[in-house]
């Protein structure tokens, strides 16, 4: 007897064959047509039950959510919408759903409904479909790292440093908070903790990863990262994962090649290999879209935006030709925008992003050369004194998806933008050794990868593209 996935059986030519299946059940039609899936494919397999060979009890037992072990025989379908069916010779049942209580029904749910039931909420079509993408990016990134000679390392979650400088850290203690021991300024004596210094959830791991850059040649980490924003936004986490490369020897020019590369390869890979689960989730946003202002709509179905990713040449442009753009367009001229565009220096914003790609351009854009002031503090300098060598990759629908830069590699220009910035160089004396022994142009990006699957499947908000998110006043599951 053949024992396989519903996704497998929905693929197979030959009938007549003998198979077993276990799965969830999603429908119980006339006590005869059961709508079985197992998550290996957004669609179900019909699995019909002749009445008359089944004990009346078993069938009250065959539920919405209910799971199954079912054996029988696989046939041409009889009905509409499947090619093959299970005619049902024997059932039995694996685990019980009470159907009063089980949240999840064969109906329509709101994302905040299944929010709150995110320990069930694979069980529909839609969050299943965005979970099998998701993990099919997951593998793209891996394949494309270590078929490009890349080393995979993991950074510390556990840090003392704040990467960005923005100081919106988790602290990490074993400290009592009742009776914390004191120095003799009354301040918190951090040397007592369990680290002997502060500690901080990482929220990136890029500083660490240039260490090994500067060995290995070429090395990425993708993993979780922590941020302390008290922001309830359709776009924020507490808690998401970072993938970021770091490529000795490498300037911001090679820098701009990979990521285009890179962005290219991995969103092929999804069209490739989740073609069923794109086709759905494309029908949904387009059917969702209909309800919305045409101004709010997207500019592009979801299929067709992903191949405006693969199918076009990223466009270079430097920050000041941007400006230039941005602040001579229509829309800011007619104070469209939400934040007008008056002179260099400012900081784009996500409209001024899309209207590059979506308008001006007509494809993904990358930019570079920004202001020093905006950027963080291991950016390279340029000969300008006031520009650095950073950039952001720009898509449609969401703007910046990826941001990198080359880094700084000349020690006493790091330690005097360090120091401007307070950054302690007794924090940090690793990173400035980088430049004392061996120093090398290098460089490298960051791509948020919950930011990645929010694009590649057409989900608005960043809650529903992670199994459980962590946001402010929520640690639920």
């Amino acid at each position: 007897m053949m024992s396989t996935t519903v996704a497998d059986l929905l693929l197979e030519k030959r009938t007549q064959l003998k198979v077993e299946i276990k799965g969830w059940v999603r429908t119980f039609r006339a006590n005869r047509f059961i709508a079985l899936n197992d998550g290996s494919t957004i669609n179900n397999i019909q699995c019909v039950v002749d009445f008359e060979n089944f004990n009346e009890a078993l069938l009250k037992r065959v539920t919405t959510g209910a799971a199954l072990y079912i054996t029988g025989e696989l046939v041409e379908s009889q009905g509409k919408g499947q090619s093959v069916e299970v005619v049902v010779s024997s059932l039995e049942i694996l685990g019980d759903s009470d159907p009063e209580s089980y949240p999840i029904q064969p109906k329509k749910h709101s994302f905040e409904f299944l929010r709150d039931n995110a320990h069930l909420r694979t069980r529909t079509s839609t969050l299943s479909a965005v979970m099998r993408v998701k993990s099919s990016l997951s593998f793209a990134i891996h394949k494309y790292f270590t078929e490009n000679g890349f080393y995979n390392m993991h950074t510390p979650i556990i840090t003392g440093s704040d990467a960005e400088g923005a100081g919106e850290m988790f602290r990490i203690t074993t400290l009592d908070f009742k009776n914390p021991p004191l120095d003799k300024s009354g301040e918190v004596n951090f040397k007592e903790d369990f680290f002997g210094k502060e500690a901080n959830l990482t929220v990136s791991g890029q500083l660490e990863a240039e260490t090994y850059a500067m060995s290995l040649g070429k090395v990425y980490t993708f993993g979780p990262t922590f941020r302390a924003e008290n922001s309830n936004t359709s776009r924020h986490l507490s808690e998401f994962w970072m993938v970021e490369p770091e490529v000795a020897f490498m300037d911001l020019a090679g820098n701009m090649d990979l990521a285009e590369d890179f962005m290219k390869s991995i969103i092929q890979y999804i069209l490739n290999h989740n073609k069923e689960d794109l086709l759905f989730l494309d029908e949904r946003l387009f059917n969702e879209e209909k309800s919305k202002p045409q101004a709010e709509r997207s500019p592009m179905r979801l299929v067709e935006k992903l191949k405006f990713v693969t199918d076009n040449n990223f466009k270079r442009v430097s920050y000041t030709e941007a400006i230039d753009i941005l602040r001579n367009s229509k829309p800011n001229k007619k104070k469209k925008f939400k934040y007008l565009i008056n002179e260099w220096g400012a900081d784009l914003q996500s409209e001024h992003e899309r209207y590059l790609v979506e308008k001006h351009f007509k494809c993904p854009v990358i930019l570079f050369d920004y202001p020093a002031n905006i950027k963080a503090f291991y950016m390279r300098l340029n000969d300008d004194e006031k520009t650095v060598r950073a950039m952001d990759v720009l898509f449609p629908g969401i703007g910046e998806i990826v941001g990198g830069a080359q880094r700084e590699e000349r020690l006493e220009v790091l330690k005097e933008k360090m120091a401007d910035l307070d950054i302690s160089e007794e924090e940090l004396w690793w990173y400035l050794d980088l430049r004392k022994y061996g120093t090398a142009v290098h460089s490298g990006f960051g791509l948020g990868f919950e930011r990645l699957v929010m694009f590649s499947t057409g989900m608005t908000n960043i809650r529903d593209v992670i199994p459980f998110p962590r946001t402010p006043q929520n640690a639920e599951f």
